[in-house]
């Protein structure tokens, strides 16, 4: 079921490569490639799975919304390592599936931010993710992409840009916020887990 995946990976990195210049991964020693781990990346394009996935060596999951689970995407999307959310709902399934993904070693490619940036800046985390990272008890590792609003933003045509993925340390949350269950704590694990993303640095890159 993998075969598919590893051959978009490589095609999607080829296609970008081809277009774009190249993509250049900074911090790729940092990598978590075994072992459950939540993925976290800005998010201001469509190219932003699979540049995660071409920045991994090792597989990562990452949601779709559910509406692409229908008919000829319902056989596609899982051998793409995809899995169904329901974006307009609370959807207690998806959490499930998230969860049960990370205790069995996968790394999943979340979105703090829940949606894709209009202007390509980072926006306020959602505090979805932060419920994640205190019930999972797994790894989260900031990554940061650099080129991508540039080279197809929300609503705009494709254009070329280099991209930069940077990869960061895994975050080190206040114990106190991961064992309070409540909005508030799981909004402040969101917003730190914001602000590691944001200082992976400036995109200088857009020049």
């Amino acid at each position: 079921m993998r075969t598919l995946y590893w051959f978009a990976r490589g095609l999607a990195r080829s296609v970008i490569s081809a277009t774009s210049g190249e993509l250049t991964v900074v911090g790729g020693d940092k990598r978590i490639h075994r072992g459950g781990a939540i993925i976290a990346a800005n998010h201001t394009s469509y190219l932003d799975p699979p540049i995660v996935a071409s920045a991994y060596n090792s597989p990562v999951a990452f949601l779709a919304r559910k509406t692409l689970f229908q008919k000829f995407g319902a056989w596609l999307y899982p051998r793409l390592n995809a899995f169904p959310i329901d974006r307009n709902h609370a959807d207690l399934q998806s959490i499930k599936s998230i969860l049960k993904k990370l205790r069995n070693g996968e790394r999943v490619l979340m979105f703090p931010e829940g949606t894709r940036s209009e202007d390509g800046k980072l926006r306020k985390a959602k505090a979805g993710i932060g419920m994640l990272v205190a019930k999972s008890g797994v790894p989260v590792q900031p990554v940061r992409i650099l080129g991508a609003f540039e080279s197809w933003p929300k609503g705009g045509p494709y254009r070329p840009h280099r991209i930069e993925v940077r990869v960061g340390d895994p975050v080190i949350f206040n114990p106190a916020d991961l064992k309070e269950k409540t909005r508030e704590a799981y909004q402040r694990l969101a917003d730190q887990l914001m602000a590691a993303i944001d200082a992976l640095g400036e995109d200088d890159n857009r020049k």
